[in-house]
């Protein structure tokens, strides 16, 4: 199994690379339509989704808790997705969001400025100006995104395991690079150790979503950090009342062994509705 992750430049084929390389390897796509709709799912209504998609939050809703809704909810949507492996995932941050994970393999695609900005112009049926304006605009949200939501720099290319500039091949030719290097960089071992992983990460989303939208306990922040069937609670909460009730809910779930509290308390504390 592998978890692929395509990060892209506006107008440098990285849809459309996505969709070849599910073609030729089967792979199962999750791009935007598709975790729009799983995001939905979740009961995020169109809105709230359109307000935090690949961009930067402004300062309101950066404070919101529908911030801390919709990235907890797109992780679930993923991690439940990707759980039995060989998933290609478009954007939102997957290159952060699986970084830990062994079978993960993250690529980027790129392409000239010259060469956005004329297909662009093509695509959108606008002049040269307005494409700039455009591409300078995506450039900015995924950039905002990256840096708010995971504190990652969306340009740094250590952060990728393969960059492919689109400009001097197609989509066919793309896909084929990134499954050949696929196929060298994640073994069976790495393989193994990413079900592990995954299956750690989705048993600490199942948590937070017991304690926080189930039992709404009042923690806020909360992580749940698990390693293996043992839970260790991480975020802010205003009494040892809450921590209590947190650790009860997360001993709730199945699969949870163990749990423990490392959430600090911080009386009157408060988060935007």
């Amino acid at each position: 199994m592998a978890i692929v992750t395509i990060a892209r430049e506006l107008a440098a084929l990285g849809e459309e690379v996505a969709r070849e390389l599910s073609r030729i390897t089967n792979y199962k796509l999750l791009d935007r339509e598709y975790l729009e709709k799983r995001l939905g799912d979740y009961g995020l209504d169109p809105q709230k989704r359109e307000k935090y998609d690949e961009k930067k939050p402004g300062f309101w809703a950066s404070l919101s808790q529908e911030r801390d809704d919709y990235l907890h909810f797109l992780k679930t949507a993923l991690f439940e997705e990707t759980i039995g492996g060989d998933c290609i995932i478009v954007g939102r941050g997957g290159e952060a969001i699986y970084r830990s994970v062994p079978s993960h393999f993250a690529v980027k695609l790129v392409s000239p400025l010259a060469l956005r900005i004329e297909r662009v112009m093509k695509s959108y049926g606008c002049d040269e100006r307005h494409a700039l304006q455009i591409v300078e605009e995506s450039d900015h949200n995924r950039k905002g995104f990256h840096k708010y939501f995971f504190s990652v720099n969306w340009d740094d290319p250590r952060d990728y395991d393969l960059t492919v500039n689109s400009s001097q091949i197609g989509p066919e030719q793309a896909a084929k690079a990134i499954d050949d290097f696929r196929k060298i960089v994640v073994d069976a071992a790495k393989e193994e150790a990413g079900r592990r992983r995954l299956a750690a990460l989705l048993l600490g989303q199942r948590v937070v979503t017991e304690i926080v939208y189930a039992k709404k306990v009042p923690v806020h922040f909360l992580e749940a950090a698990a390693d293996g069937s043992r839970i260790v609670l991480h975020g802010v909460a205003n009494t040892q009342a809450a921590i209590d009730a947190a650790l009860a809910a997360a001993r709730s779930v199945p699969g949870v062994s163990e749990a423990e509290s490392a959430i600090q308390v911080v009386q009157e504390f408060t988060v935007m509705p």
